[in-house]
C-alpha cells in the first residue's frame, strides 16, 4: 500500500501551551481523502512524549471523547527517527480530530472527504472525471 501522502508534524511551545505543527502551520486542518493513506511523520525531536492520535471527538480524550482505530497503525516512539502514525480513511469516515494522547490542546481537525472530491488526488491520478487512486 503506498502513501497517499505525508504530513510533516513538529511540536512547538506556545503561551497555551504546546502546540502541533503540521507541514509548518500551526494546528492545521488537513484533508484526508476517503481510501487514502496519510503518515503523519513524528521523527522531529520536538514529537517526543507527544503521540498523535485521532479521535471523533475535538481534542480526543481530553473532552471525553474516544480514540478513532479504524485503519490506523502507530510505529515507533514520537520523537524518534522513523516513528508515524498513519491511517487509510474509510469511506464515509467522520470529519475527525487529531490530538496528543499526554497533553490537552495540541491537536486540530482532520476532514474527510470522498474520494471523488476534484482537487484531492495528484493531477493524473487515474483518468478524467475519477479522481480516486
Amino acid at each position: 500500500m503506498s502513501v497517499t501522502r505525508t504530513f510533516t508534524v513538529t511540536v512547538v511551545s506556545t503561551d497555551s501551551g504546546n502546540k502541533y505543527v503540521i507541514d509548518g502551520v500551526q494546528q492545521e486542518t488537513v484533508n484526508l481523502v476517503e481510501t487514502g493513506t496519510y503518515r503523519f511523520n513524528q521523527s522531529d525531536s520536538s514529537n517526543g512524549n507527544h503521540p498523535l492520535r485521532f479521535s471523533t471527538t475535538s481534542n480526543g480524550t481530553w473532552s471525553g471523547g474516544s480514540e478513532y482505530t479504524t485503519g490506523v497503525t502507530t510505529f515507533g516512539t514520537p520523537g524518534q527517527s522513523g516513528a508515524y502514525t498513519q491511517i487509510v480513511v474509510a469511506s464515509g469516515a467522520p470529519t475527525l480530530y487529531y490530538y496528543c494522547t499526554n497533553h490537552s490542546g495540541m491537536g486540530g481537525q482532520a476532514n474527510t472527504v470522498a474520494i471523488n472530491t476534484w482537487g484531492m488526488w495528484a493531477w493524473g491520478t487515474d483518468s478524467w472525471g475519477d479522481q480516486g487512486p
